[in-house]
């Protein structure tokens, strides 16, 4: 969905989001578990509901994987999912592929894309969209040096979050990290994938990185993989890697295809 600019804008939005079906948000208290015990334990149980949490793809080669990630942690945080971007970031990364999505259990039916014309009118979007409680994760993808966002902003997003109880999952692409008032900050990467058996494609793999966190000791570590089955993340297994490309993350296709997750290096 292509959404200018207009007085009535968030109204549309609004009404797009009362039309997901079977996509009431799970139970907002508290921590959701991502399934690796290092993981949940650096951030005290899980990743906290009803925050900020930024997601940064260092590189524009590393799109895909963050994008990837967010998608798998809307997959974890259950309900419906608003992904906002600009009409710069849609036309030069395509838009996002639903068979690809469904590779990694995430049912296409709970998304809703909203492509606006700039970096002001995603962030204005953002801040009503974080208010709704009928929304699971609003994810907010902003390209390269992005002026409009600081710590003003974030802050502002934050307390959305907190009063509503729904999640804004920032993503950050060819990016730089500013102050901000996120929760917690990552760096996503693609990694090599272990073979399942006959050799087939592994399961899709990252390499996450805890850059920051509120209130908590930052730093960590930790090499993952997708299990679509569990909707869950993994410890790796204990084999060679696969050499060559993984099974497609969220590949993004429509007007142009982006990369899937691919082995780093």
């Amino acid at each position: 969905m292509n959404t200018s600019e207009s007085p009535c804008e968030l109204q549309e939005l609004r009404r797009h989001i009362a039309g997901i079906q079977h996509a009431r948000p799970q139970e907002k208290e508290g921590c959701v578990s991502l399934g690796v015990e290092a993981i949940d334990r650096s951030l005290g149980g899980g990743l906290a509901r009803g925050k900020l949490h930024e997601l940064f793809a260092l590189e524009k080669e590393e799109e895909a994987s963050a994008a990837g990630f967010a998608a798998m942690l809307a997959v974890r945080f259950g309900g419906p999912v608003v992904w906002l971007r600009t009409e710069r970031a849609h036309a030069e990364g395509g838009g996002l592929y639903a068979p690809g999505l469904l590779d990694i259990g995430f049912d296409p039916t709970r998304l809703l894309v909203a492509v606006l014309p700039d970096a002001n009118a995603v962030l204005r979007a953002a801040n009503d969209i974080a208010r709704c409680r009928e929304v699971g994760i609003a994810i907010v993808e902003l390209w390269r040096r992005c002026p409009e966002l600081g710590l003003t902003e974030t802050r502002r997003l934050t307390l959305a979050a907190e009063g509503s109880g729904s999640t804004v999952l920032m993503l950050r692409v060819d990016a730089e990290p500013v102050p901000s008032a996120a929760q917690t900050r990552w760096s996503v990467q693609s990694a090599e994938a272990v073979p399942l058996d006959a050799n087939a494609p592994g399961r899709p793999t990252l390499n996450l990185e805890l850059l920051r966190q509120r209130g908590r000791p930052a730093g960590g570590s930790w090499r993952v993989e997708w299990d679509r089955d569990q909707a869950n993340f993994v410890e790796p297994a204990t084999s060679a890697p696969l050499r060559g490309p993984v099974v497609p993350l969220p590949s993004y296709g429509s007007d142009q295809a982006r990369p899937g997750l691919r082995r780093a290096g």
